[in-house]
């Protein structure tokens, strides 16, 4: 079996319902993972848009998610770091306007179906020993030549 990632929100592929986006509570949908590669030591977590003009548009991360962990809880608090529970020490990136945290769909009105792409990567290192608030880039770079596995959902979200 493959490294699945899932959504109990929103059906692969379907639209995203408006609760997790600008029009709605823009709250964080909540994620299962399975089939987690063999000696998988953290996770770390994307959302992204590369339909938005003028490039990919980063919503999500979220890194050094412990190897333990098997699912994410919807509505996330936007902390730079998680203190509590399974997810304790797990690091919240930045979006593409800086923002710490979710921060869901808000594609132009009148641009058509936005894709965004979840990505789980599983990774062979406990730490990306990079401090909170790191940006996509930042956290790409640092986990170049650890990733395992990847596991994929997509949804979609107009306006």
């Amino acid at each position: 079996m493959s490294f699945t990632l899932t959504s109990p929100a929103f059906l692969h592929e379907e639209r995203i319902p408006s609760q997790y986006t600008c029009e709605g509570e823009d709250i964080s949908p909540g994620l299962e993972w399975s089939n987690v590669p063999e000696g998988t030591k953290s996770f770390t977590l994307s959302c992204l848009d590369p339909d938005a003009p003028p490039g990919t548009w980063v919503h999500w991360v979220l890194y050094d998610l412990p190897a333990g962990a098997s699912s994410l809880d919807e509505n996330l608090p936007k902390s730079e770091k998680l203190e509590n529970g399974a997810l304790q020490g797990a690091c919240w990136g930045v979006d593409s306007f800086s923002r710490v945290g979710y921060y869901g769909p808000c594609p132009p009105p009148g641009h058509g179906d936005h894709r965004y792409f979840f990505r789980l990567y599983a990774l062979d290192t406990e730490s990306l020993s990079l401090p909170p608030n790191a940006t996509w880039f930042q956290v790409e770079k640092a986990f170049s030549g650890h990733v395992l596995g990847t596991a994929e959902y997509m949804g979609t979200y107009s306006r």
